[in-house]
């Protein structure tokens, strides 16, 4: 796992990069977050969805939930990024725009979207 810090509009944002699954559930979340803390001390996360495990993104498992449930508890805002148009579920879809609405969870295409929404619609 490789972290690096951007800094924009007074908002710290950790983007990680990494090419091995780091979420795998919701102690390997609650690991990541403090991971990240101590490192770096940003609230706001950049990940690949590559790093966060495909079960991730069936709802049905509910670790998403769980999941996003700590990220929330934490303080934590977070960016997932990735083609997410490979999913065909209609619950998922419509979870990921119910989060693209709100403050603390977005799903994106790229780090540098995610990096500017962060930075103009979260920062509150």
């Amino acid at each position: 796992m490789e972290t690096r810090v951007i800094e924009k509009n007074k908002v710290k944002i950790a983007v990680i990069y990494s090419e091995e699954v780091i979420i795998k559930d919701v102690q390997s979340a609650l690991d990541f977050m403090a991971t990240v803390d101590y490192e770096t001390g940003c609230s706001y996360i950049v990940i690949s969805k590559s790093a966060i495990c495909e079960e991730f993104f069936d709802l049905k498992t509910k670790i998403a939930g769980d999941i996003l449930q700590k990220f929330i508890n934490y303080q934590k805002k977070i960016a997932i990024v990735g083609d997410f148009t490979m999913y065909t579920s209609k619950s998922l879809r419509d979870f990921i725009y119910e989060c693209n609405n709100g403050r603390d969870i977005l799903f994106l295409q790229d780090i540098q979207t995610a990096v500017d929404k962060m930075c103009n619609v979260l920062n509150y």
